[in-house]
């Protein structure tokens, strides 16, 4: 019964989705065409983001360990764990940010349209691919738009999820161009919504997110890049569960 309640769930969840996209995409349409616009462009992803979870009674607690600055650019680093951690960012961000993911969003129905224009697309297994991607985000870095990033680079098919190794990709973009780095510890999503929900459903409830202090790079070399990943390894996984 409860699979089965689950399974409903996550029906009625994709309907919110398809059709708040439905209903917001004109505004998408017209202000991904030039990047002045894509300030207001995340304002309808926020929105969109949370009409969504509102009408599907998924909530999100953001435990903050330090107040972001507005007007600061951030890389954004989190475990990825679930479909859901898009929208949490969506509602998190403020102002000009963008993600970077894989390059088969290009060809998702909803995400699309961002990963063509404002988002990024990286195909993992591709040297080259990386380096344009983390090219193109270094370059956005610059512009002031903040990079929300999953540096395990994938969802694991291992249920309950473990956190997976890091690349080490997002340490060397925020040491390069001196950004701040926010580790941020999804903690209990995968409960709600683990992957897109397809093998063991959804359910309502609320998701804790631990968004941790960010940290300087400014004195940092591409020799702490390790030291970098491993500090900010171990800040996601000590509030996991």
């Amino acid at each position: 019964m409860i699979k089965i309640l689950r399974q409903l769930h996550r029906i009625w969840f994709l309907f919110w989705i398809i059709f708040f996209f439905a209903l917001f995409y004109p505004f998408y349409y017209l202000t991904s065409r030039n990047e002045r616009y894509y300030g207001i462009l995340n304002f309808f992803r926020k929105a969109n983001s949370f009409l969504c979870s509102f009408f599907s009674g998924v909530f999100f607690a953001y435990h903050y360990e330090e107040k972001l600055d507005r007007n600061q650019t951030y890389i954004y680093c989190a475990n990825h764990s679930s479909n859901l951690d898009i929208m949490i960012f969506c509602i998190m961000g403020h102002g000009k940010y963008h993600f970077m993911g894989k390059d088969e969003l290009l060809n998702n129905p909803v995400l699309g349209i961002f990963f063509k224009t404002i988002d990024i697309s990286v195909n993992r297994d591709s040297k080259i691919s990386a380096f344009r991607a983390f090219k193109k985000a270094g370059e956005n870095l610059e512009k002031g738009m903040s990079l929300v990033i999953f540096p395990e680079g994938k969802i694991d098919d291992h249920y309950p999820p473990k956190l997976g190794e890091f690349k080490n990709g997002p340490f060397r973009l925020a040491i390069d161009k001196n950004i701040p780095l926010v580790p941020v510890s999804l903690s209990n999503v995968w409960q709600i919504n683990w992957d897109d929900g397809a093998k063991y459903g959804s359910k309502p409830g609320i998701c804790d997110i631990y968004v941790h202090k960010p940290i300087n790079t400014a004195t940092m070399t591409t020799d702490d890049s390790d030291k970098l990943k491993e500090q900010v390894y171990q800040l996601i996984d000590s509030k996991l569960v």
